[in-house]
């Protein structure tokens, strides 16, 4: 028997006459549920529970590469999904079948199917969900298809899919209705199944070194770990109020006196802060600590995971992750883009005078020291750090959690790293002495008296933990969605998160 034909005569842009140009939404909705009933009224037993066996349809093509063109098989296989696309005419249709790893051409022949089935199946709409068995050829044009032999109804969809030529291109739209995205981009499909692989990369490295993942309080009496604004909320049985956790630093550190000596936790943190770009208030981060290791250590680490991801996600863009990362001092990077020894104005007055005599671009009126300082960084040195880089060695004030530089007085041992011109992750060697870090609270508070929100609060229960005795410790938290968009190449934190935080429609 020869290959099939995939392109017959009739229309071959896989409409099925319902685009809502010619008829409005509701009429198309009800034309479907119509045809659900007569569905149901047909057969009891329609859409079924379950359709046991189904392959990924990514695994049918790659068996079958090898095929030549006009090859039939009788090998049968079994795949489910979404009808992307139909096309034919008489006694032939051809279809487009999607699923989450791929798309593949179904060919439907009224001698096989006979007359019920195959009329059934050609007057499916787009969007319907279908199961089915068939047996693999290669068409005269070349694809890989399958003819079908038999086929289940799974779902009926009562609403036309997105435009198949144009896809789904309303940002607001595609944000907010992230199952119409995935259903019309295979681009989004494709970032989204990288940032799963992304993550068990990770997961797979740090397991794989021997760290142990734990899970701690999302909601906490007190947050910490950050310099950040939280969630607070109340617990009605406690009386209480509580904090969606900014950072999961306090508690992992806890473990680490505890004994246990490599922990890490991947999942969401809260921050009551702006939304940008690269900004969601809820966000996937993991955090790792390592006794016996200090922010050198965890640099090399760092360099090894982000390599670990990159493959993962099968990154091919333009920015070269090979080790060693370039390296340059905090103060030494803000002076070379602004020329600003921030450490020469150490209070705010003083560095607010020398951003105005540059004239530098940047709002500083209630600003702090450390925010005026942490400001510089972002707006001037980060947007041109493309290449992966560490920026090391930060101001005492800016890092309280931080050990002190051990050969750089006032300053501490303290890291982050820029790819893609963006922070991605942050790492100390970590502050084990309680009487310091009881000091560094109480400055902290002073800074929170004195109107600086994102001012760290006093953690006396912290204190205590150390004052049982912390060995030298590395720790890093590294952003999941940032090092996503970095590895996919995404310009928006909007476009690796799949239900981000949005405004309110019209607002």
């Amino acid at each position: 028997m020869s290959g099939s034909d995939e392109r017959p005569s009739g229309g071959e842009d896989g409409s099925s006459g319902e685009e809502p140009g010619r008829h409005g939404l509701q009429e198309l909705i009800a034309e479907r549920r119509a045809k659900a009933q007569r569905l149901r009224s047909a057969d009891p037993d329609a859409f079924p529970y379950t359709f046991a066996g189904a392959e990924p349809i990514a695994a049918v093509l790659d068996a079958y590469e090898h095929l030549d063109t006009g090859e039939e098989t009788e090998d049968s296989h079994r795949v489910a999904g979404r009808i992307a696309a139909r096309r034919g005419a008489g006694k032939a249709a051809f279809m487009d079948l999607v699923d989450r790893t791929g798309k593949i051409q179904l060919h439907a022949r009224l001698d096989v199917l006979g007359k019920e089935a195959f009329e059934q199946l050609t007057t499916l709409d787009l969007g319907d969900l279908i199961g089915l068995d068939g047996a693999v050829l290669r068409s005269r044009h070349g694809e890989l298809t399958l003819r079908v032999e038999r086929f289940e109804v799974l779902a009926k969809a009562l609403r036309p899919p997105p435009d198949k030529h144009h896809g789904l291109t309303d940002v607001e739209t595609r944000y907010r209705r992230r199952e119409l995205d995935l259903i019309a981009n295979e681009e989004s499909r494709r970032v989204f199944l990288q940032r799963a692989r992304v993550i068990s990369a990770v997961r797979g490295y740090l397991d794989g070194e021997g760290f142990v993942e734990v899970e701690t309080p999302i909601l906490q009496p007190l947050y910490g770990g950050a310099l950040a604004r939280p969630f607070t909320t109340h617990h009605n049985a406690l009386d209480r109020d509580l904090y969606l956790r900014i950072a999961t630093e306090l508690y992992l550190k806890r473990l680490i006196v505890g004994g246990l000596e490599r922990v890490y936790e991947l999942g969401k943190d809260f921050r009551n802060e702006g939304v940008s770009h690269k900004h969601n208030p809820e966000f996937t981060m993991v955090e790792w600590y390592e006794a016996y290791a200090d922010y050198e250590a965890e640099a090399l680490r760092l360099e090894q995971i982000v390599a670990a991801a990159a493959a993962a996600a099968g990154y091919e863009g333009e920015i070269d992750f090979a080790a060693p990362w370039q390296r340059i001092g905090f103060v030494e990077a803000i002076e070379q883009a602004t020329g600003i020894d921030v450490t020469a104005h150490g209070d705010a007055d003083s560095l607010r005078g020398a951003i105005a005599e540059r004239g530098l671009e940047m709002a500083t009126a209630g600003l702090s020291w450390p925010q005026l300082a942490d400001d510089l960084l972002s707006k001037f040195v980060e947007p041109g750090l493309a290449r992966p880089t560490f920026v090391l060695d930060y101001p005492v004030a800016l890092s309280p959690l931080a050990r002190d530089h051990r050969s750089k007085p006032g300053l501490v041992e303290r890291w982050e790293a820029f790819a893609g011109g963006m922070e991605i992750a942050n790492a100390f060697s970590e502050l084990i002495d309680p009487d310091v870090q009881r000091e560094r609270f109480a400055a902290q508070h002073r800074l929170g008296a004195a109107g600086d929100e994102e001012s760290h609060p006093y953690d006396e229960t912290f204190v205590q933990a150390l004052e049982q005795g912390m060995p030298p410790t590395g720790g890093v938290g590294l952003g999941i969605d940032r090092l996503v968009m970095v590895l996919t190449g995404r310009d928006s934190i909007r476009e690796v998160v799949l239900f981000p935080a949005m405004r309110e429609p019209g607002a």
